[in-house]
C-alpha cells in the first residue's frame, strides 16, 4: 500500500519548469531512493511533498491526506531531515531538540523521554549539553536527523544526510537508517553516493530534467542497461576523444567519462573487448593505468539513462 503518492506533480518558476509531471508511489515500510544529477528537480519535488512549495499542478497524498487540502495532516505524518543543517548553533543539542519537540507539540515528560530516545539513536547522549557550534559536521548531521524524527513520523524524508562528513559518522547514519526502517518507518532517501542507495533502498526513482525517467527495484533498473559488462579504466587523459576511441572498438556499446581520469565502457563481453580497447587507447597515445571489470550496477544504469554521472 502506498503511503506517499505524487500525482502529476509540476512546479514552474516563471518560464522555467523545475518539476514536470512527476508520479511517485512510495510503499509503507520501504526505503525509497530518489536519484538525480544536480538540477534534476529532486529538492523541488521534496519541497512540494513537505508543503514548503505549492505545486503548480498535481497533488501529493501522504498517509491518505492531500498536501493541498490537509497540509497540517501531511506535515504531522512527515519528518524532514534537510540537506542544510536546521539547528541553532549557539544552543546545545538538548536545547535544540527540546525546541523542535515543542514545535511538534510535545511537552513535559513525553518531550523529555523522546529527546532522550533520539539522543541515544544519534549516539550523542554524552555531548547533549554542548553547543551545536562546537560539533563536528558529522555530529551536526546526526542531531539534524534526531530533530526530524522527534514526533515519530510515519515517513522520514532524508535529503543528502551524509554530505561532507567523516566515514565514522557516515557509517553511523547509514546504520541508523537501517534500524529506523526495521522498526517500521518509511524513508525517502536522496544521496550523491550511489553505493548508499544500492545498499539501503528497496526501490529507486531516477529524475532528470524535472521528470522521473525510470523507477523500480535495483534488479528492474539494471535490466535497462542489459547484460553488458562494465569496464572502468583509469587513464592519463579522459576526454571526449578517449571516449570516441573506445566506443569505436567492436563490442563496445558506450563509453563515457565518469570522473577525472576515468572512463567507463559498456561492452557485450569484457573478456573479448578489453584487450582491443586498451590497444586502441594506447595507439591514440592514452596510457591505461588500471582496469576494473564488473557486472552492471546502479551507476551504470544512471549513466545509461542520463548520460552523466550522479555528481555532475
Amino acid at each position: 500500500m502506498a503511503i506517499v503518492e505524487a500525482r502529476g506533480l509540476v512546479k514552474r518558476f516563471g518560464e522555467a519548469t523545475a518539476v514536470d509531471g512527476v508520479d511517485l508511489n512510495i510503499e509503507a515500510g520501504e526505503v525509497f531512493g530518489l536519484l538525480g544529477p544536480n538540477g534534476a528537480g529532486k529538492t523541488t519535488a521534496i519541497s512540494m511533498m513537505c508543503g514548503l512549495l505549492e505545486p503548480t499542478e498535481g497533488d501529493v497524498v501522504v498517509d491518505g491526506h492531500s498536501i493541498r487540502r490537509e497540509p497540517t495532516k501531511v506535515k504531522e505524518a512527515l519528518g524532514i531531515v534537510p540537506q542544510d543543517i536546521a539547528l541553532y548553533p549557539t544552543l546545545t543539542a538538548l536545547e535544540n531538540l527540546k525546541f523542535w519537540g515543542r514545535m511538534y507539540g510535545l511537552s513535559g515528560g513525553a518531550l523529555d523521554e523522546r529527546v532522550a530516545e533520539v539522543l541515544a539513536i544519534a549516539g550523542l547522549e554524552d555531548r547533549a549539553k554542548e553547543r551545536i557550534e562546537t560539533y563536528s559536521g558529522g555530529m551536526k548531521r546526526r542531531i539534524n536527523i534526531a530533530a526530524g524524527m522527534l514526533h515519530r513520523p510515519k515517513v522520514l524524508i532524508m535529503d543528502e544526510p551524509t554530505v561532507g562528513i567523516d566515514p565514522q559518522s557516515r557509517n553511523h547514519i547509514l546504520e541508523t537508517v537501517r534500524q529506523l526502517n526495521e522498526s517500521g518507518m518509511t524513508i525517502l532517501y536522496t544521496s550523491h553516493y550511489m553505493e548508499e542507495v544500492e545498499t539501503l533502498c528497496d526501490r529507486i526513482a531516477i529524475m532528470d530534467g524535472g521528470k522521473v525517467i525510470a523507477q523500480g527495484t535495483k534488479d528492474e533498473l539494471r535490466t535497462l542497461v542489459g547484460d553488458e559488462d562494465v569496464i572502468t579504466l583509469k587513464v592519463d587523459r579522459a576526454d571526449e576523444a578517449a571516449c570516441e576511441t573506445a566506443a569505436a572498438v567492436g563490442g563496445v556499446e558506450r563509453a563515457s567519462v565518469v570522473a577525472e581520469g576515468e572512463l567507463e565502457v559498456l561492452a557485450t563481453d569484457a573478456s573479448e573487448t578489453l584487450a582491443p580497447v586498451i590497444q586502441a587507447l594506447t595507439a591514440a597515445g592514452i596510457h591505461v593505468r588500471s582496469v576494473d571489470v564488473r557486472e552492471p550496477n546502479l551507476e551504470s544504469v544512471f549513466l545509461h539513462l542520463t548520460g552523466k554521472s550522479l555528481r555532475d
